[in-house]
């Protein structure tokens, strides 16, 4: 990104006590680290762009949170941390970046500082993957929450046992999604790196699949002196991870691996099954998700915590108690038809990648409803146009909605439209506005139907109206 701090200087600069402006606060991510900054005794504030259930909290702390951009915002502060979703020409992050090069503050990318607090502890387990990060940082979570180790977490999804998407513990075991858009997670310190998969994605800043896996093998090298937790039956996490130096544990349903799952039933979508370690029965797991992929989730998530130390029972116990993470299919409520009596569950999905939405509407599927409505809202012009036939083929077995693409970063070059989108798939129906959808699902909802509103930008809106 824009300014380079090694964790050494980054320990140097943090010696003493520090106030913290925090460009794009509101994020997940950047509010997580603002809370243990704070608790770690900074002054923090930050700006944002609108106001959310994240940033009000902050404000009920006495924290300040501006939704103006102004300069003059970080006068009072000499360390200003920034995402890689905040542009040169951001005038709070142009100037700090103008007093960083005259040495008056230091203006410090979040990768960095994330890795620099990672590096503080002894078990540094790093999630990384192209889907499913979340939902396997919550696990491992989850599994050594119920081992009563008292882990820092630093997640990309709140979980409802944290309050939120962070917990600031010891100083033995950190566990911390590693994100790879714009090589993030190279600037982490994991010693116990975990791969999932990969696939080609941010086609905004990887220009091919090549590119992704030579990224991935930077991030394993991070951890030669340690482990890498990857899947075996992902061709490109076995070329990312064929020269890596530390001990490979290997996961998988598919291939020999070290971890892999054995008598696997599923009741209403969700899998049993017996973890076999090695060739022996380790632990036998009922998930609380859905979905043939939170099976090897949960693979992925026993092999780290078994490196740890932590007992099987443990695992099993953390296994069976996580019942999601925010926006990972969350029931969040019921949804009234115009038929009086209707009621149809709806559930929200952060799902917005061709293999994601797969795999979501697969356990989706194997619920139990007669029929399955999923409204899609594409994110970036972009990931839709690079992606496009792909994005065609995913919605197999739904009743699919297409809400207008969320632009995030982006102006829409491509020519492309969640209405063409909409020509491409059987059955599918385009309509412009939240309004018109909450209306649209109103009239064709019926008793025995199940509805799954999906996307990673601001399609939770419709939740509300719904709702």
């Amino acid at each position: 990104m824009y300014t380079s701090y090694s964790i050494e200087r980054l320990r140097d600069i943090f010696s003493t006590p520090r106030s913290v402006y925090f460009i794009g606060i509101g994020g997940i991510s950047m509010s997580s680290l603002a809370h243990i900054a704070k608790e770690m005794g900074m002054t923090v504030g930050g700006y944002d762009r609108t106001p959310s259930h994240l940033t009000r909290k902050f404000e009920s702390e006495g924290i300040t949170v501006n939704y103006e951009l102004s300069p003059s915002h970080i006068d009072s502060y000499d360390v200003v941390i920034y995402t890689a979703a905040i542009s040169k020409d951001n005038p709070e992050l142009a100037y700090a970046l103008e007093c960083d090069a005259a040495g008056k503050k230091y203006c410090i990318y979040r990768a960095d500082f994330l890795g620099y607090l990672m590096s503080r502890h002894k078990n540094r387990i790093g999630v990384a993957g192209m889907h499913g990060k979340s939902t396997a940082t919550s696990m491992i979570a989850h599994i050594f929450l119920a081992a009563e180790l008292d882990p820092t977490i630093v997640s990309g999804a709140e979980l409802s046992c944290l309050g939120g998407a962070y917990r600031i513990g010891g100083e033995d075991n950190f566990i911390m999604e590693a994100c790879e858009y714009q090589d993030s997670f190279l600037s982490f310190t994991p010693n116990i790196a975990v791969v999932l998969n990969i696939d080609m994605d941010h086609p905004d800043y990887f220009a091919d699949l090549e590119q992704i896996i030579g990224s991935f093998k930077r991030y394993l090298s991070i951890a030669d002196s340690g482990y890498a937790v990857v899947n075996a039956d992902c061709p490109n996490v076995r070329r990312a991870s064929e020269e890596y130096r530390g001990t490979r544990v290997s996961f998988g349903l598919e291939n020999p691996s070290d971890f892999t799952a054995a008598n696997i039933t599923f009741d209403h979508g969700r899998a049993e099954f017996d973890i076999i370690k090695r060739g022996d029965r380790f632990a036998h797991v009922k998930l609380g998700v859905t979905g043939r992929h939170n099976i090897m989730n949960a693979l992925a998530s026993a092999a780290a915590a078994d490196i740890c130390g932590v007992s099987a029972d443990a695992i099993a116990a953390g296994l069976a108690s996580f019942t999601g993470a925010k926006r990972r299919m969350e029931l969040r409520g019921n949804v009234r038809g115009l038929s009086e009596g209707v009621t149809v569950p709806l559930y929200d999905d952060y799902a917005h990648h061709p293999t994601e939405i797969r795999a979501t509407l697969s356990g989706a599927l194997e619920c139990g409803y007669e029929r399955v409505f999923v409204v899609y809202q594409p994110h970036t012009y972009s990931r839709t146009y690079e992606l496009f036939d792909e994005f065609a083929g995913s919605f197999d077995g739904a009743r699919l909605i297409l809400a207008d693409i969320y632009a995030a970063r982006e102006t829409n070059v491509y020519g492309v439209s969640s209405e063409a989108l909409a020509k491409r798939i059987e059955g599918a129906v385009y309509l412009p506005s939240f309004d018109a959808i909450a209306e649209y699902l109103r009239g064709v909802l019926k008793d025995g139907d199940m509805l799954i509103v999906m996307g990673a930008g601001d399609i939770i809106k419709l939740d509300d109206l719904l709702l």
